[in-house]
């Protein structure tokens, strides 16, 4: 288990100026560096952030939810963090950050605040000492394989309806990187092994995974070219990413536990992290348990496309019970970019504005219970629970899945927009065109029940590029070798698309059954500084931690030499 360190020892009472003089010049070393640290952070998606493009450990990628197919009565929640992990990015490769917490979050009643919390934080068990570098040092067949130097572990707790929260699993195993073929000869087993089953039927998969997102990220090319000319290039092929997946019964997370009366939730996940505060004085500490939110993810491109720079990071921050009190915020749905952006490029007209249609989409969800909502069908609002009290709902952004919706035997990848009605935004299957459908929905598709001709081949990436597996945890595995083929401009990718590099850098999945493919109100909170204040001062404080110890070392070896034995006039002089 990790523990929080606890408070550097002070030095006694100088008893020189000389001392009291080089204790003050630690002090203010100390002060220097973390001067050097980040001014402003905050916190995601893959990299759309500025704070999570440089801690990507606690970036959330993206955020699935959809009722399993293979399993009546139970749903899946999927969420991934730390984007672009190259396989061969060794030796230290890609575990969970274990000095934060890991949460997937649901709302049943509409109030935007979270009705049950599931919580992992993480472990590592590392024994290499100072005896190598290497992850591994032979080929590794179990989780607990003597060869397996560095591994993970993980700890579950859930919180139901507010109360405190019970701990559900300790010492959970975590599948490790995929360091390669001759490393770990039969990764599927690794998998499985870490692939836990708990007694009421909860099924919690934590570990490495090839990157189930699919799309061309050239779309910040001012939107792919400008003609349309740079799609068909799936950014994320090859790239990895850490996963958590978890199975429960509907009634679990339905409101009252009655998921024929309420079968609507919103779910959202986040990362924290502790807060911390550097006063200048020796010995202060990062406080245990003190967290704040640093990242945060419902509805996939949110916070890249929707949410302009200056309130990415705010926007990580905020719980979803805030977002309608944020004026900013609500002006981004209302009013948003990338339909400006699309007439400008391709002359498709911007539909009229306020955009009601994407409030419910986004803040919402689809139904008839709202006074302004234009998309006449009753899918997936919490308004819809039989059981809910409209005067206390709360319009926030979050992913919205209704549990009744039958599971499609066709899943259509672009959803509610293809006539499918168990996809995207109706939750998020792995197998979902969240690109194409955005695109589709900001030009106005949902409200018009039609696609927009002009951009209807969207990004040309439609499914993943490795096939996702039958049952739980569904992901593919992790890709092995390198994403960069050599060619140094990316000329290697379409080999491995055409499965040239298959068995190398393109693994099948472990399931052999495979399934196709103002801002002021956000200051102060809890003390005056604004969340990305305190993550950057975690950050400061870490860089303050070095210079006290270097500070440190340097004292102590000028004590060392000040207290050293005077020299014997009829002898050698006496070592320190």
């Amino acid at each position: 288990m990790s523990t929080t360190p606890g408070p550097v020892a002070r030095p006694g009472p100088a008893r020189r100026v000389s001392t009291a003089l080089a204790a003050a010049t630690c002090v203010a070393l100390a002060g220097a560096v973390a001067g050097l640290g980040p001014t402003t952070a905050g916190a995601s998606s893959h990299r759309e952030a500025p704070l999570v493009a440089t801690d990507p450990a606690i970036d959330n990628t993206d955020l699935y939810a959809f009722v399993s197919p293979e399993r009546p009565g139970y749903l899946t929640f999927i969420a991934n963090w730390t984007p672009f992990e190259e396989p061969d990015g060794g030796p230290n490769f890609y575990p969970f950050a274990t000095d934060a917490a890991y949460n997937i979050k649901v709302d049943n009643d509409g109030d935007a605040r979270p009705d049950a919390t599931f919580r992992w934080t993480f472990q590592n068990v590392d024994r290499r000492g100072g005896s190598t570098f290497l992850y591994n040092n032979g080929p590794v067949t179990s989780l607990d394989d003597e060869n397996l130097l560095f591994r993970q572990t993980y700890k579950l707790e859930s919180s139901f309806d507010g109360e405190p929260f019970k701990t559900r699993v300790t010492g959970g195993p975590v599948a490790p990187s995929r360091v390669g073929n001759a490393s770990m000869p039969d990764y599927a087993k690794l998998r499985r092994d870490a692939t836990t089953t708990l007694p009421g039927g909860w099924k919690v998969f934590a570990g490495q995974a090839d990157d189930p997102f699919f799309l061309d990220l050239r779309v910040f090319d001012l939107l792919y070219g400008g003609d349309l000319s740079e799609t068909g290039q799936d950014t994320l092929a090859g790239y990895n990413v850490n996963s958590i997946a978890l199975q429960v019964p509907f009634s679990d997370v339905a409101l009252r536990g009655d998921p024929k009366r309420n079968p609507v939730i919103g779910v959202w996940a986040t990362t924290d992290r502790a807060r911390v505060r550097i006063s200048g004085k020796v010995g202060d500490v990062p406080r245990s348990g003190d967290r704040v939110q640093v990242s945060r993810l419902g509805n996939p491109l949110v916070n890249e496309v929707v949410v302009p720079a200056k309130l990415k990071d705010a926007f990580n921050s905020l719980p979803p019970e805030k977002d309608a009190t944020i004026p900013e915020v609500v002006a981004r749905v209302t009013n948003p970019e990338l339909p400006r952006l699309i007439e400008t490029s391709y002359g498709v007209p911007a539909p009229a504005t306020p955009r009601q249609d994407l409030v419910e989409i986004f803040l919402t969800g689809i139904t008839t219970r709202t006074p302004d909502g234009p998309i006449k069908v009753d899918l997936n609002s919490q308004l819809n629970n039989q059981d809910v009290s409209p005067g206390r709902f709360q319009p926030a952004e979050m992913l919205r899945l209704n549990l009744s919706t039958p599971v499609a035997a066709t899943p259509n990848r672009l959803g509610v927009l293809g006539g499918d009605l168990q996809g995207f935004p109706n939750g998020r299957r792995l197998t979902d065109d969240a690109v194409d459908i955005a695109i589709q929905a900001v030009e106005g598709a949902a409200q018009t029940g039609k696609l927009v001709d002009a951009l209807a081949a969207g990004d040309r990436v439609d499914a993943n590029d490795n096939g996702f597996g039958g049952s739980f945890p569904y992901l593919a595995l992790p890709n092995v070798g390198a994403v960069n083929k050599g060619g140094g401009t990316g000329a290697g990718a379409g080999a491995a698309r055409d499965g040239g590099d298959q068995a190398a850098g393109s693994p099948q999945p472990a399931d052999p059954s495979v399934t196709p493919g103002s801002l002021a109100g956000l200051a102060s909170r809890d003390g005056g500084d604004t969340p990305a204040t305190m993550v950057a001062t975690t950050v400061a404080w870490g860089l303050a931690g070095v210079a006290a110890a270097l500070g440190t070392l340097l004292l102590v070896g000028w004590l060392r030499w000040r207290r050293r034995p005077a020299p014997v006039d009829s002898g050698p002089t006496q070592p320190l």
